[in-house]
């Protein structure tokens, strides 16, 4: 609201604008425009629905990441009913809500439809705070425009020599509302501090949505659009592309051996011994548990099946020890299966394809490479069949 602001209905002068003087007896009462109040109801039950998706990660000790996100969203709105049950059911356990749990008992949905509903997720993330912000920094301005109007008025008061005591009065109640209205600005301020520091978060969030926390690989959502991308670039260059699975030999017995924290350790060597041969034309991913898959733009099967053996043997040959409890952890191994996917008509076939390869490698003693054959692209009921 400003002092030209032609809904206050003031006759002219210093009294008409603060709410005295001859107004038309016959107008009708003032109404408030729906119309005018609905983006404003909107914008408060968005900002309210985030405000709850935050207290829900904190309250649980929640990370805020993807899956996090994506489960506190559907159960404080409903969308997912399954969501809503299971979690439902755990609280009244009184069982703690952790990220393991979320990832094991809602990780049902496929890649595709996950990343989808994250997408929907930060979009409507990202729209609530764009628009707090905006309706923010309106407010910061109209309030910053009432106070400069307010302050002129009090300083025309305070310099009238026919004041008396209704306009002293007047003054002093004006430097009230000068004192709230400085108050409204800097609150505003902070509001919009606050908005920049969620949009970081949100930000952090999205990143987090691709990377596995553990080995800091993309994961398998973000491998899911490098593969599509990667598929795009071959096709129009007419380039060679193959697909890899690896698999950490033996790991369960890694685990129930020296304990979950030294087979993580396990996992983040292999992932670094990985790491090291991804550049722009091959990329590497945690697929998930103890399987990574690999991409390779440029090279035959033959060569990408020469570089998988080679980075084989060398993990092989070291014999690697646990520092906590200076056990050896004897010969760490992986499989691999690996595919050409031009070969194999598609991108999916493919994985299909170097994932019974990776299986044909473990059933043929570990510890080895197997390019896929024709065959292996085939559905599985055609394989058995064959």
């Amino acid at each position: 609201m400003t002092a030209h602001d032609p809904a206050l209905g003031r006759p002219s002068g210093i009294l008409g604008w603060l709410g005295f003087g001859q107004r038309n007896p016959d107008a009708a009462p003032a109404r408030p425009d729906p119309e005018t109040h609905r983006p404003e109801r909107r914008s408060a039950l968005q900002w309210r629905q985030l405000d709850e998706v935050g207290r829900f990660l904190i309250a649980h000790k929640l990370e805020v990441s993807a899956r996090t996100l994506t489960a506190a969203w559907n159960y404080l709105t409903g969308a997912d009913s399954q969501t809503v049950r299971l979690i439902d059911k755990q609280i009244q356990q009184r069982l703690p809500i952790t990220a393991e749990w979320l990832e094991a008992n809602l990780g049902s949905e496929g890649p595709a439809e996950d990343l989808a509903l994250l997408a929907q997720l930060m979009e409507r993330l990202q729209s609530s705070i764009e628009e707090f912000g905006k309706t923010s920094r309106e407010a910061q301005s109209a309030t910053s425009e009432y106070h400069t109007a307010l302050e002129e008025h009090v300083s025309e008061l305070e310099r009238s020599s026919k004041a008396g005591s209704v306009i002293t009065d007047l003054a002093a109640i004006a430097k009230v509302m000068l004192r709230r209205t400085r108050n409204m600005e800097r609150q505003m301020l902070r509001s919009e501090a606050q908005t920049r520091a969620l949009r970081r978060r949100l930000d952090e969030a999205r990143r987090s949505a691709e990377e596995d926390h553990l080995t800091g690989l993309p994961n398998r959502r973000s491998f899911e659009a490098t593969f599509a991308e990667e598929y795009r670039i071959a096709r129009a260059a007419a380039e060679p592309l193959c697909v890899a699975f690896c698999d950490i030999d033996h790991f369960k017995a890694i685990n129930d051996s020296h304990g979950h924290d030294a087979g993580d350790r396990v996992l983040k060597l292999v992932a670094e011994c990985f790491a090291r041969i991804s550049n722009d034309r091959c990329h590497v991913a945690r697929h998930g548990g103890e399987e990574f898959v690999m991409l390779f733009r440029g090279e035959p099967l033959e060569i990408v099946a020469g570089q998988l053996d080679r980075l084989r043997e060398q993990l092989s040959e070291r014999r690697l020890v646990n520092r906590a409890t200076d056990q050896p952890f004897g010969q760490v191994t992986f499989s691999a299966g690996v595919a050409d996917v031009f070969a194999s008509g598609d991108p999916r076939t493919a994985l299909r394809a170097a994932d019974a390869a990776l299986y044909r490698a473990k059933q043929s003693g570990r510890n080895r490479v197997e390019p896929a054959t024709p065959e292996d692209s085939l559905p599985p009921q055609l394989h058995i069949a064959a």
